[in-house]
């Protein structure tokens, strides 16, 4: 009987045809930051920063990823960076979310408890 290929398979296969499409990168971040593995996730995350400065969702996550991982500098760094291109491009909703997590990130988010 033939096993179907797991999603995350399926996604670098896409990556091995297209390794410059930046939504099969970024959607191989996420599968890995999903299923708990950051260490695999984030090369894929500093690719779509270098290589994709333009795509906005990776902010995010990015950023994310980096503050939970404990590098508070690094998660700045690239929330500012993207409160920055989500502006730019218009996108007024990323702004904000990225605006709340850079808020979580230097612990200015007042969250009544």
């Amino acid at each position: 009987m033939e096993t179907t290929p797991s999603r995350l398979e399926q996604l670098l296969a896409f990556y091995r045809e297209d390794p410059a499409d930046p939504f099969t990168v970024y959607a191989i971040a996420t599968e890995y930051r999903s299923a708990g593995q950051p260490t695999q996730a984030w090369p894929y995350y500093q690719e779509l920063l270098e290589q994709h400065p333009g795509y906005v969702g990776t902010y995010y996550h990015a950023g994310k990823l980096q503050a939970e991982q404990g590098d508070a500098a690094q998660a700045e760094q690239i929330l500012r960076k993207g409160l920055q291109v989500a502006r730019q491009a218009g996108q007024l909703h990323a702004a904000s979310e990225l605006q709340q997590a850079l808020n979580q990130v230097l612990g200015l988010d007042y969250e009544d408890d």
